[in-house]
């Protein structure tokens, strides 16, 4: 049965590759039954190491870890493992260009309740910067059983990005996953919505709510960095639009690759995210989606308004 939260995917595969590797170990900031770093725990203890809430210190150690030929991987919530560690995590590990991976875990608005402090909205702009360091963000529970594999056989330091809640697979429990290229998961022909974790499946949802009225393609890209120019010319290839959906802010994330790659290519391009502020508590997800208009309403109206100016 395939599991319908990423964190339980998450942590169940990184029990899974510490019993096919030894050398793989795991370090936690007080979140373990957050991040689900607990489930490496429970099976590897001697390969366990709480590092309290100490991110820096964390990393620190990570990286003498990996100068010894381990693996690390490393947790927290996103917010706290892609600031309060980035001087450890550029100076150290980055420019050392060590073999540790990197778990933000809770990312976006998706820890609804404790607020802006919290919350991640600027993780993706922050460790997309970083030369060197690869950027995941997988769509579902599925894809994240394959996005842990594939960080895990990357030779080189990595990110990736977790949401906290449970929601529907859309991508299939067997089927493949290549980090290098976005992931096509519906064909259209008018225009072109690149979403990136959550959103890709409310984009699904505004795609096929317009079927009756336009072809509008669904393209994840669940690999921020690297993210060649080419392969999304080439995702977007025949649409006359472009429209960007992301649970992040519009300033260093999905947009912003986007508008880059696309730049003097004379296609209107639409964005949907959050525009320069901080995330806020609510009694649920749904509520703080609806809030920063992150909704398959705020997606269909960008795909028509830039349809309409295509």
């Amino acid at each position: 049965m395939p599991y319908i939260n990423q964190r339980v995917a998450y942590g169940e595969t990184l029990k899974a590759l510490g019993a096919e590797n030894n050398n793989i170990v795991a370090l936690e900031a007080d979140l373990g039954k957050s991040t689900m770093s607990y489930l490496f725990r429970e099976a590897f203890p001697e390969r366990y190491f709480e590092m309290g809430i100490a991110e820096a210190n964390m990393s620190s150690v990570a990286a003498g870890l990996a100068m010894t030929g381990k693996i690390p991987f490393i947790h927290s919530f996103a917010v706290f493992a892609s600031g309060r560690a980035y001087d450890q995590l550029r100076q150290t590990i980055a420019i050392g260009k060590l073999n540790v991976k990197i778990c933000g875990s809770s990312a976006g608005l998706s820890d609804f309740g404790d607020g802006a402090t919290h919350q991640s909205v600027e993780d993706l702009a922050i460790m997309r910067a970083i030369p060197g360091m690869t950027v995941l963000c997988p769509v579902d529970a599925n894809e994240t059983v394959k996005a842990v594999r594939a960080m895990a056989a990357i030779n080189g330091p990595c990110y990736i990005r977790i949401n906290r809640n449970d929601y529907e697979n859309i991508t299939p429990e067997d089927g493949a996953f290549n980090p290098d290229i976005p992931t096509l998961l519906r064909h259209g022909t008018d225009v072109t919505v690149f979403a990136i974790g959550y959103m890709a499946v409310l984009a699904l949802k505004a795609a096929e709510g317009l079927a009756d009225r336009m072809s509008v393609r669904v393209v994840s890209v669940s690999t921020l960095k690297p993210l060649e120019d080419l392969s999304l010319h080439k995702a977007a290839e025949g649409c006359r639009a472009i429209v960007t959906a992301e649970e992040h802010s519009l300033i260093g994330g999905l947009g912003s690759t986007v508008a880059q790659a696309f730049a003097g290519d004379g296609r209107p391009i639409k964005m949907i995210g959050l525009r320069d502020t901080f995330g806020c508590s609510a009694h649920n997800y749904a509520e703080l989606l609806e809030h920063f208009q992150l909704t398959v309403e705020s997606i269909t109206g960008a795909i028509l308004e830039a349809k309409n100016q295509s």
